[in-house]
């Protein structure tokens, strides 16, 4: 296809077609679905995480009004009940083949970057975060009374100050608890691990210094550790830095306690030796990257507001929102702005439905001077 018809083809196509699809259209894959094709279908619902459109109804409204739209994805025509129950349906391993493969450009995109900086490398953080489901239409994700909920087990690969991005969830139900994920999410000896008082165990420790992992993690009061050896620390935030012997492993680790400005007290468990105490404090203090992006997720994307009652349905709209934060990113990369993700984001939902030049001419457009005072 020439530059010319790119630029002139509606901005959610040309977005969309970054999307790698390919293998989802596969005759064999789509031999009993005659109006939706799988590659198509999700295509459709990253358009509703992107475009953040609210319901059923909205999605069939979108799609008629869009004709431009459909004719790229092949689509005739679709009503609100039809999408429900397909996305009900897509095998689950479609979706995260999907995120992963966005996940792989992502990878491919920024391998030259080295991390937050040359001592400490890049980090990878884990935690996890919960989404409210209506009681009455999901007693298989019953927690306690009032609380039915799902929880998304993520993994957050930092390869920069300004970029971060998941590259693993684990679905679940509420009541699978985050230590439970710690020997899932914890694989590689690739990056520091970073992870908060939920992850560490006596297996998933022994675990991770069998693997020679780096890690920061922190532990509870109730842990006891032993001084081997205690190292000098100037900065007066810090209590102990240590070697020590304790319950979770039986190797030594190195044990930094340190109170922040509250005088909230942190004990912090690593394998990180190499770095000064207060550099594993403030290492640790970069997990705020993740609560930054569970807010992210939540606010600006189509997560919250569920699609289905359904636990296939959930972990499909799940492994398919994270997709589209994925591609929005990868299009932010390759457009090279400096505008920030959300903002980027904000200006797509803008020029969505008009002509792709529209959309980068705006992006790149130079701000008008303003005068002092």
């Amino acid at each position: 296809m020439c530059t010319k018809s790119i630029g002139h083809k509606q901005l959610i196509s040309q977005c969309l077609s970054v999307l790698p699809t390919e293998f989802f259209s596969s005759p064999l894959l789509n031999y009993e679905y005659d109006k939706l094709s799988v590659d198509a279908l999700m295509k459709v619902f990253v358009a509703a995480q992107l475009d953040k459109w609210e319901s059923y109804d909205d999605m069939e409204e979108k799609l008629r009004a869009n004709p431009g739209f459909c004719e790229s994805i092949a689509l005739s025509s679709i009503s609100g009940s039809q999408l429900s129950r397909r996305i009900n349906a897509l095998p689950t391993e479609y979706a995260q083949q999907l995120f992963q493969r966005v996940v792989h450009i992502i990878q491919d995109m920024t391998k030259g970057h080295k991390g937050i900086n040359k001592a400490v490398g890049r980090l990878k953080i884990i935690d996890s975060t919960h989404l409210k489901l209506p009681p009455a239409l999901c007693d298989w994700a019953f927690v306690t009374k009032g609380w039915n909920v799902v929880k998304m087990h993520t993994r957050i690969v930092v390869v920069s100050e300004d970029i971060s991005y998941p590259d693993k969830i684990i679905p679940s139900t509420g009541n699978v608890g985050d230590v439970e994920t710690g020997e899932l999410l914890v694989e590689e000896n690739d990056a520091t691990y970073l992870m908060d008082r939920g992850y560490p165990s006596k297996k998933n420790v022994t675990a991770w210094v069998d693997k020679g992992i780096d890690f920061v993690v922190r532990i509870t009061k109730k842990i006891t550790a032993t001084p081997i050896e205690r190292y000098e620390c100037q900065h007066p935030s810090v209590l102990i830095d240590a070697k020590v012997q304790c319950s979770y492993s039986k190797e030594p680790l190195r044990l930094i306690e340190f109170t922040d400005e509250t005088d909230t007290l942190y004990r912090l468990l690593t394998t990180r030796w190499d770095l000064p105490a207060e550099q594993v404090m403030d290492l640790y203090r970069h997990r705020w990257i993740i609560e930054t992006f569970f807010k992210w997720v939540k606010q600006h994307l189509r997560l919250v507001k569920i699609w289905s009652t359904k636990p296939q349905g959930m972990w499909n709209q799940m492994f398919l929102a994270l997709a589209a934060y994925g591609l929005a990113l990868i299009l932010q990369l390759q457009m090279k702005t400096k505008k920030k993700l959300w903002q980027f984001l904000r200006l797509m939902r803008t020029y969505m439905y008009k002509p792709y030049d529209a959309f980068t001419e705006a992006l790149f457009r130079r701000k008008s001077k303003t005068t002092r005072g």
